[in-house]
């Protein structure tokens, strides 16, 4: 047995905790499979910062109407409904706070929800933050979605980011690979694992002081 989801896994379990109704952005990247993995008749209404509402999943092959792209420049098809608009009416959407919801991939995520996602300061990295500070700040609820840990090995989960932020205190919750985390005024709290994952694992991996949600909820209702 694996001891981590695969991309396609973890996009379904991120699907499956969007409330119908809400109007949700997918960052560029990982985050964008996710189209592709909602509920047969949902009403979840996805936005992308080029100017749209009604985004559908990814177009079967042979049927790709270039015309229709999202953000990343990724080919999407639209659902009944659809409706088009200058970007920045979208960039006036998301800061505005009209969103309940964004999922973004992350390089780090602080304890205390401050998100990197834009840059790791490497000479050749991209020279802005772009929307993704938007949606990041004007999004109601901030979901990341990545890996545990980088290809070094090093954990994306972190006491304090050391790369430029895109947003301070802003993310809800973190879905990775192994386990997905809620951001709580105490640090992190694990609130599933996945496959063979251990909380002791995962302690191991972030160097992080882990709790389990229960375990969290029960301290705080404590105090």
């Amino acid at each position: 047995m694996t001891d981590r989801l695969d991309r396609d896994g973890l996009a379904r379990r991120v699907a499956a905790d969007i409330p119908d109704g809400a109007y949700v952005n997918l960052g560029i990247g990982a985050p964008t499979l996710v189209a592709d993995h909602l509920p047969l008749g949902s009403e979840v209404i996805l936005h992308t910062e080029n100017g749209m509402l009604g985004m559908g999943p990814a177009p079967a092959p042979g049927h790709v109407d270039p015309d229709l792209i999202n953000a990343g420049k990724l080919a999407v098809t639209e659902l009944p409904g659809a409706a088009y608009f200058h970007h920045a009416d979208s960039f006036g959407m998301m800061r505005g706070g009209h969103l309940d919801l964004c999922i973004l991939g992350a390089f780090q995520v602080s304890q205390t929800g401050d998100l990197a996602n834009w840059s790791t300061g490497t000479p050749d990295a991209i020279p802005a933050v772009g929307g993704a500070m938007d949606l990041a700040i004007g999004a109601k609820d901030v979901y990341v979605m990545t890996d545990l840990l980088t290809r070094g090995g090093e954990s994306k989960l972190v006491e304090t980011c050391t790369y430029p932020l895109t947003g301070v205190g802003c993310v809800t919750r973190v879905y990775t690979d192994r386990a997905v985390f809620d951001v709580t005024p105490d640090g992190f709290a694990v609130r599933e694992l996945f496959c063979t994952t251990t909380l002791d694992e995962l302690r191991q991996l972030t160097g992080l002081t882990l709790t389990m949600v229960d375990e969290a909820t029960t301290d705080e209702e404590s105090r």
